[in-house]
């Protein structure tokens, strides 16, 4: 079955992030990952809604942060962004590779 590519969304991958502090002041990360992937792990800090509940949830988000959207590898965190940026006008940045990314250039994951 053809799926349409999603537009360009505005991407960083963990490798750009500063070790020392993944999460750049004035910066909210997301998490959009269902319920059951976030009880796995998570990074610390991070607010968790999963992509399903967005739409009625995203007013929890501070509209005037940064919002650094992650999800497993980057899929459901690119339609997040893309979501909220063109639906909600926030500044939301999806994290290439997602999760695993992350661990995978050693970032902090708590259970």
């Amino acid at each position: 079955m053809f799926q349409p590519m999603l537009p360009e969304v505005p991407s960083v991958h963990p490798t750009e992030l500063d070790p020392a502090s993944p999460v750049p002041d004035g910066s909210v990360l997301l998490d959009v990952r269902e319920q059951d992937e976030w009880d796995a792990g998570h990074a610390p800090g991070a607010v968790h809604i999963p992509l399903g509940d967005l739409p009625a949830r995203y007013g929890e988000l501070d509209a005037d942060s940064q919002v650094l959207v992650m999800c497993h590898s980057g899929g459901r965190s690119a339609r997040a962004t893309q979501w909220l940026n063109e639906a909600v006008g926030f500044e939301a940045t999806n994290l290439d590779g997602g999760i695993v990314a992350w661990q995978g250039v050693g970032l902090p994951v708590e259970r």
